[in-house]
């Protein structure tokens, strides 16, 4: 097999990884689920980087490679601290969550408003207490007009 397509394999291999975890980060709003989809994006990308350093035949892709991990390892315990804040402050690891860690002079952010609830007509269905026989009238008990 000749390094062009060795190359061309590796470099596939590295976009679909990039691709993968761009459309996880897109896609999910679980914050250690996005985190993830990053270190994906990061891992094709040095495969990219290792792939055209090796055709090359220099040095320069795999010294990118390295300091592309430190930043990784460095983001993944950033990553982790503000996961722990969000689960003890909020209880759940959605995105969303993130409004009510804001400082404390900013309104929180809205994507789009929405309308207030017309609460002034209520038609919800009343339970019958249990234990009691609910009150029928006899004509619709007597001629019922559906089954």
């Amino acid at each position: 097999m000749s390094d062009t397509a060795i190359l061309q394999n590796h470099l596939f291999v590295g976009a679909v990884l990039f691709a993968l975890g761009l459309i996880g980060f897109l896609v999910r709003r679980n914050v250690i689920v996005m985190f993830l989809c990053v270190e994906l994006m990061l891992q094709g990308v040095a495969l990219s980087l290792v792939s055209w350093s090796r055709y090359h035949g220099d040095w320069g892709g795999q010294m990118l490679v390295i300091f592309i991990i430190t930043v990784a390892a460095c983001e993944a315990a950033l990553g982790l601290a503000l996961v722990w804040i969000m689960a003890q402050r909020g209880g759940s690891l959605d995105i969303a969550i993130w409004q009510t860690l804001r400082e404390r002079d900013q309104a929180p952010y809205t994507d789009r408003e929405v309308p207030e609830e017309d609460r002034s007509v209520e038609d919800w269905p009343q339970l019958t207490p249990a234990g009691v026989e609910p009150v029928h009238p006899r004509e619709e008990d007597m001629y019922r007009s559906h089954v």
